[in-house]
Formats: structure tokens, sequence, C-alpha cells
């Protein structure tokens, strides 16, 4: 049988439903996979989109960015918002609909008023001319703001969930065809573990340092190939059984021998080439090993081992100081929970009946429902805190049972 001959795997004629019942589950996982993709993107991506929206609006209104400031040149993200400030439809998601009216008014005084409007997409006059509305296809895209849906859609595909999603939807596809895409799927276990998954965000946490730090060894290790091709190309040159190997023949094979043999040996490309023993290039061999050696495996292998390990241990400290703080102090009013263990489960009632979190999400989220015309005295007060980004009204270093001590202590001792 030639090496080159397919093999072929028969299945006992016992068995033939397995085919069929495979198929079937595969079929089955791929609509699944679908319909996972269709509500993350009906159900969760308007909140992210609202969640977008707020974080713009608020950045505008209050730290006056693109107004006042303008973003870092590496913030891709703040880039990308610029888009939608001047659309016709931002913002959809976010309650605050007067946003734009607000930043104007706000920095009007300062900065140029029709620059502001021009920025924030405003007209700068009123218009009474009215423009026939067309009908059909071409009114129904020339209605479509078409700025928002570009960046509502760059947003959406650079969610992380909606890409894993989609990442977990291809494999189920590329599974139909063969099989073991399947096995992909594995890491799905990694994902919904907690533990495992800050594991895996140990790698991404410092992604850009990572990135910038293999450019850096891409290159030294380029330069080492342009002096290799120089001056040591006769030490790349191997025979065997008559069969010349040539691996430092041409630039770019030279360049992936040390990318791919160099970076990997433990002792540097020195190990995967010919000894310089009593060669007239035998020092400038050593220096070029050693400072190989150092430079690539000693100091930027490790700096990248060491960003991996430190962005595991930041994140492991950064779950255990939260998990700690919400365990040991009341969330509302930051008060510890020494203070009111002083009585059997004191700590405990106090974040369940007096300071609540969820009563207080609910009571902004009626506030953010209700018609501002019908608050009451407290309610307004806390909405303009509330808007002016102002935490005041919530009740920090103190709480009833502080409020009422004195008395307690009072009424016990007189009993």
């Amino acid at each position: 049988m030639s090496p080159q001959a397919e093999e072929w795997i028969h299945m006992d004629d016992r068995y033939f439903y397995l085919a069929h019942v495979i198929r079937l589950f595969s079929v089955t996982h791929s609509i699944v996979a679908l319909c996972m993709l269709l509500a993350y993107y009906h159900l969760k991506i308007p909140l992210v989109i609202f969640k977008r929206e707020k974080d713009v609006a608020r950045r505008l209104e209050f730290d006056g960015v693109y107004v006042a400031e303008q973003p870092e040149d590496d913030d891709i993200k703040a880039h990308w918002d610029k888009l939608v400030i001047s659309a016709k439809s931002f913002p959809n998601n976010y309650w605050d609909k007067f946003v734009k009216k607000k930043v104007r008014q706000k920095y009007s005084e300062t900065y140029d008023f029709d620059a502001i409007s021009n920025l924030l997409g405003m007209e700068t006059t009123m218009s009474f001319k009215q423009e026939e509305a067309s009908t059909g296809i071409l009114g129904y895209i020339t209605s479509v703001d078409w700025r928002y849906q570009v960046w509502k859609a760059g947003v959406t595909v650079t969610d992380n969930q909606f890409l894993y999603n989609l990442w977990y939807l291809t494999f189920s596809v590329l599974g139909n065809i063969n099989y073991f895409f399947f096995a992909a799927h594995l890491l799905d276990v990694a994902v919904s573990i907690p533990s495992l998954k800050t594991i895996l965000q140990s790698v991404t946490h410092n992604g850009k340092q990572l990135i910038l730090t293999c450019m850096l060894l891409t290159i030294i290790v380029y330069c080492y190939t342009v002096i290799a091709f120089n001056f040591f190309r006769k030490f790349y040159v191997s025979e065997e059984d008559d069969v010349v190997d040539q691996k430092c023949h041409d630039m770019l094979t030279c360049f992936v021998f040390h990318l791919y043999k160099g970076v990997r040996a433990g002792g540097g490309i020195g190990d995967e080439i010919e000894a310089p023993d009593g060669d007239e290039y035998e020092l400038y061999r050593i220096i070029f090993d050693i400072t190989f050696f150092f430079f690539i495996i000693v100091i930027l292998l490790a700096i990248i081992q060491g960003l991996i390990i430190d962005a595991f241990g930041e994140l492991r400290d950064q779950l255990e100081s939260v998990k700690e703080n919400l365990e040991s102090n009341c969330f509302i009013c930051g008060m510890g929970s020494d203070y009111f263990d002083a009585v059997p489960h004191g700590f405990d009632m106090h974040v369940l009946k007096e300071h609540n979190l969820a009563n207080y999400m609910f009571f902004l989220m009626h506030l953010i429902n209700k018609d501002d015309t019908e608050y009451t005295g407290q309610e307004t007060y806390v909405w303009n805190m509330y808007q002016q980004r102002c935490w005041d009204f919530f009740p920090v270093g103190d709480c009833f049972r502080k409020q009422y001590e004195e008395e307690l202590s009072g009424g016990g001792s007189a009993s």
C-alpha cells in the first residue's frame, strides 16, 4: 500500500444507527447555538448599547470629552464613539433624550455655539422649511440613520460575549462538516467556571503589553537573522545521508528558522546550529550565541511570562478584595461588620433590611420611570443629585442604629 493511500474506517452493521444519531445531535447543536446568538443579540445587545450610550452621554455632559478635551490617541473606543454623537438617533436607548441640549447649554458660554452644534449634529438655527418625505425603498433608505447604525454595529461586533457566541456558532456549523471541530466547544468549560475564566483573562488583561513585547522580540530576532545571514550562514548547513539541508539560504527561511527554532530552544539558537569549535569565527559565534540567549530567552521571554503571571495575580487579588469588602462592609454606608455584630446576626440583618442594595436600585429605577413633574420634594432632591453624579444622598458612615445608639444605650441603662 502506498503511503498516500486513504484510510477508511468501517462501522459494524449492528451500530448503523450511530451515524444518524450523531448527525442529529450535531444539527441540533448548531440550531441551539444559532438560537443562543439570536437571543443574546435581541436581549443583551440593547443593554450593551444602553450602557455605551450612557457612558458617552456622561462623559460628554460632565467631563466635556470632545468639547473641552480630546481623548487619547490610543483610545480607540472613544474615537469610535465620536462617530455617534453627531447622529440624529443618539441617544436611542439612554433615557436622557435631552443630553445634547444640556451639553450645548453647559459649554456654549465657553466654546463656540455653532462648533458645538455641529459636533453634536444639532441645528444652529430654527428652520421652518419642510422637505417632502420620500416614499418607497428610497424613502426608507434615506430615513435610516446610517451613522448610528454603523456605530451600533461596531459596538456589537466588539462585544466579547457576542464574539464568543459567534465563535461558538461558527465551530458548531463547521462541526457538521468535520466532527473534530466540536472539540473546540470544550473551552466552554473554562469560560463557564469563574476560576478558569480568570486564568484566561490573565492572558488578555495585559494584551497590549504582550503584543508590543512580542513585536519587540520579533524585531530583535530579525536583527540576529541579518547578522547570521551575512556572517554565519555556513553554520546553518547540515548534511545527512548525502542530503544537504540549508536552513539559512535566504532571508525568509533564515528568519523563520530563528523565530521557530531559536526562540523555542532552551539555550537559544546555539543549540540548533553547528558548534564553532576551531573555526575562525569562533569568538564572534560565542558572542552571537550568548547575546541571543540573554536578550531573547532570559529577558524577553521572561517578560512575557511575567506579564501573564502578574495579570493573574492582579485579577485574583481584585476578586478577593471585592469579595472581602462586600462580606465585611455595607455597600451603602460603608460601615464594617464589627460594628453591627455586637448583636447576633447584626450585619446580616442590616444589609438585608436597613441598607438593602436592591431597594436603592429599585428607588433609582422608580425615579427614572416616573414623570419628573410628579416628583415629591425628596425625589426631586435625589434625582438632581443623581443627574450631577453626586452621591451625597447615600448615608455614608451613618445608619438608623448609629442615630439611635445613644437612646438605645440610655434606655438600656435606665432599665
